[in-house]
């Protein structure tokens, strides 16, 4: 059992992160925040897939004040990622904003930061520290000593401070980067440092094929080291799938289960259906099912029931036909042509 890293908790909109509150899922819109109508279906869908905490771009005063629109319909708490222009970040809290994405260092002169600080300390905005490798201050940029990976906590040790001299410390941190062992390395070395809680990521990770597995890689091995309160899994994608690989994440670990967790065999040379197919189709059934239950699709009835046992329900290949199992034991022999729409049936009969 992983045992989760202690951090300080804070709260945005409902959803508690930090100490003993659930890991969780992040992700972010992709459409202009101005036009209110894309950016709260774009919601909707990210929060009917399990989304619990949506950050939207905001590039200039018309996205702030659509902020209160958008706050007014949102079924999720936001967060309002700021760079630079201290009056957006103060704007986005007065239209009710439940959490910012901003460097305190980089939105100006210590008596706007005290403005932003000062008013996210009145209505209980938290803020996100975010540290990116690709944007670090000149000085670090420059230094030959450290590690990209010390860079980036040193970066963010600053922002930090900012904020503490403020006296303010209801914040996240994140460090991301495009490759995968400094994203590890600098979240390691931050964890050993502060206790304020932290949000995983490998940013830029790419589209779905590589991006799931760099993200897997880096994200799937700091929780295991008990590192991580909130994630996102970044996707040149839908945003809707960076949600399904957070979860698939978590679930993998023994750290969140929602929805259905999803095994099937490889194919060998015993397997005298077409399983690639059934597998994809079973999967794509079951994407939004909110029960939380194992389903298994395997290659054979000769091992299938008998190593998916743990399976609440489960199909097993044979030539033609396929079986439908249950907990390891069969329960009904089904032609193939039949089998898919048969196994639905069963399984949502027993979800009622």
């Amino acid at each position: 059992m992983i045992k989760r890293r202690k951090t300080k908790q804070i709260q945005i909109g409902n959803v508690k992160i930090g100490a003993d509150a659930p890991i969780s899922v992040q992700s972010m819109c992709n459409t202009d925040t101005r036009d209110i109508k894309a950016t709260l279906n774009q919601i909707k869908e990210l929060s009917d897939a399990g989304c619990e905490l949506v950050r939207l771009a905001v590039l200039n005063k018309e996205a702030a004040e659509a902020i209160k629109e958008i706050k007014k319909k949102s079924t999720v708490p936001l967060i309002a990622d700021i760079h630079f222009d201290y009056r957006l970040a103060i704007r986005c809290i007065e239209n009710g904003i439940d959490a910012l994405r901003l460097n305190p260092g980089n939105i100006g002169r210590e008596e706007n930061v005290k403005k932003v600080v000062a008013l996210a300390k009145t209505n209980k905005t938290p803020i996100r520290i975010g540290i990116n490798a690709g944007s670090l201050e000149k000085d670090l940029e420059q230094d030959k000593e450290m590690t990209l990976a010390q860079k980036m906590v040193e970066s963010a040790l600053r922002h930090i401070k900012i904020l503490e001299n403020n006296n303010f410390d209801m914040m996240k941190i994140s460090l991301k980067s495009s490759s995968v062992l400094t994203t590890i390395e600098a979240y390691r070395l931050i964890s050993e440092k502060i206790d304020y809680p932290l949000h995983l990521g490998v940013t830029e990770a790419g589209t779905l094929k590589s991006g799931l597995i760099k993200s897997a890689a880096g994200i799937g091995t700091l929780l295991a080291e008990g590192i991580g309160d909130t994630i996102r899994v970044s996707l040149t994608e839908n945003p809707v799938e960076e949600v399904r690989a957070g979860y698939e994440i978590l679930k993998s670990l023994d750290l969140r289960q929602k929805g259905v967790n999803f095994v099937s065999c490889p194919t060998c040379g015993r397997t005298q259906i077409d399983l690639i197919s059934l597998a994809k189709k079973v999967e794509e059934r079951f994407k939004d099912f909110e029960k939380n239950i194992t389903i298994a699709v395997m290659g054979c009835p000769v091992n299938g029931p008998g190593e998916a046992k743990h399976a609440d329900f489960g199909i097993a290949g044979a030539i033609g036909e396929g079986y439908i199992f249950r907990k390891g034991e069969i329960i009904k022999k089904i032609p193939e042509n039949l089998l898919l729409e048969e196994f639905e049936k069963i399984v949502k009969e027993y979800a009622k």
